[in-house]
Parts: structure tokens; sequence; C-alpha cells
């Protein structure tokens, strides 16, 4: 066993993420709309990219891809409970469904995981976006 294994200290962060790429038909719109749902701003273009910021150090740079199909992914964040039923009335005034579980079988309704409350919706690229309060408990 190393030393590590032993330790009852918590290890030091060793990465933090800086950014990712979120691939988009139309990098513009699908900016605009999560930067919308969450109360953000659309930050300035920084080369092929239209960067989100989500105030913490960490930025979705939206990418436009037009020659190929868009694989969706998951994208998740953790919001404070004083702005999640905002959220969710921007999504409702854009007209987009959310759902309480991540195959988007629950229409119009919110979970209560771990304490808190969360929704998936889909962006205009099918990205599955997830909003919560509450982190997962992680053994």
């Amino acid at each position: 066993m190393s030393l590590a294994e032993h330790s009852t200290e918590p290890p030091a962060p060793i990465a933090r993420l800086d950014h990712t790429v979120v691939y988009a038909f139309d990098r513009q719109l699908s900016a605009e709309f999560l930067a919308t749902v969450l109360g953000l701003k659309v930050a300035a273009p920084f080369g092929p990219f239209l960067p989100v910021d989500l105030g913490n150090g960490v930025t979705l740079d939206f990418y436009e891809k037009s020659d190929e199909p868009i694989q969706p992914q998951h994208y998740a964040f953790l919001v404070p409970e004083e702005q999640f039923d905002a959220m969710i009335a921007r999504l409702e005034a854009l007209g987009v469904t959310y759902y309480a579980d991540p195959r988007h079988t629950e229409p119009g309704r919110v979970n209560h995981l771990f304490g808190g409350r969360g929704a998936y919706f889909a962006d205009p690229d099918g990205h599955n976006m997830e909003i919560m309060t509450r982190p997962y408990a992680r053994p």
C-alpha cells in the first residue's frame, strides 16, 4: 500500500476544469440559449469560440460544427437554490420542456435528489443539460 492510501487528509487538488468545447450548429444561438437559462452573459468571441463564463473560472466555449452530425453530450450545472425557480421560469418562457429525469420521461416535473431540486432539458443541438441545487452524493 502506498502512503497516500493510509492518509486521512483529502488529496490536494491536482487539476481544475478550465473550459470545455460545446459543439453547436449555430454557436450564437446555443450560447445565448444557455446563458439565458442560467442568467449569464455570452462573452466576446475568442478565436472560433463563443464563451459562456460560468463565473467560477470555467467557460463553455461554443464552437460551430456544421460539417458532420453533433454527438449530444451531457452538461450538469450546480446552481444556487434561490435561482432555480427563475431558471425554470426562463425555460417555460422559452417554450422549452424540462424533465425530472435524464431520459426525458417526466415532462414538466423536477426531481428532489439528495435533498435538492433538479431538472433536465435539451439545448438547440440536442445536448442534455441539467440544473441541480445539490451535488450528487458520491461514495
